[in-house]
């Protein structure tokens, strides 16, 4: 098992959910009330920090940051099932170390739960719809355009932030995290099980759909 993999999955994470819930705090308190204006601020700064965690981190780990995106490299046999619960449990700690860093940073209680309900069918399809995007995006571009792959997810994500009514977590272990905060980012925990299940499905459909539209040989149009 690669330790500087794991290492990475986890610095990952730690990075990528400090901006999620950092910039969440920033964008609410600079806002002034106004939630289009926290939103964009929250979405840009996301955006911004997985263009720069997957540039530099895809090369040791694959950049997952992302149990959702984890379980379907396993199932395309590019990761081995150690390595795959190892890289989900770095994933988890290394985010929730995350979310706690932004806490502190903004001199908020490190350890809190949100309140912030988020549920429903519409929820629940947002976050299918999101996560199958995402997989989808990333298994997409690396048949056709590896190099690409930063800038892809990073603008997917960017706008699945807007054109999702969930705002696109688009992976378990944020879901987990953002559960942790009371932020204009956070979920509240009675609403992260179906949050998951949603996702998980989403990935799962994006698993299949790619490999009828991207795993054959290229056939004349």
């Amino acid at each position: 098992m690669n330790r500087r993999a794991i290492l990475a999955e986890a610095l990952g994470s730690f990075l990528l959910f400090a901006t999620v819930i950092g910039s969440g705090i920033m964008a609410e308190r600079l806002a002034g009330g106004n939630i289009a204006i926290a939103l964009l601020g929250n979405t840009v700064a996301t955006g911004a920090i997985l263009f720069v965690l997957i540039t530099m981190l895809a090369p040791l780990s694959g950049a997952h940051m992302n149990p959702a995106v984890t379980l379907v490299m396993r199932l395309r046999g590019h990761i081995r099932t150690d390595a795959a619960i190892a890289y989900v449990v770095a994933q988890i700690v290394g985010g929730i170390l995350g979310v706690w860093m932004a806490h502190l940073m903004f001199d908020v209680p490190i350890l809190q739960l949100s309140d912030r309900m988020r549920s429903g069918p519409g929820q629940w399809m947002a976050e299918a719809v999101a996560t199958f995007g995402l997989v989808l995006t990333i298994l997409g571009t690396a048949r056709v355009r590896p190099d690409s792959i930063p800038a892809s997810v990073a603008l997917y994500i960017t706008a699945a932030y807007w054109f999702t009514s969930s705002t696109s977590f688009a992976n378990p272990a944020i879901t987990i995290a953002r559960s942790l905060s009371r932020s204009f980012a956070g979920i509240a925990p009675v609403c992260v099980p179906g949050f998951i299940a949603a996702q998980l499905a989403g990935a799962l459909a994006a698993h299949l759909v790619s490999a009828t539209i991207f795993d054959r040989p290229k056939e004349a149009l």
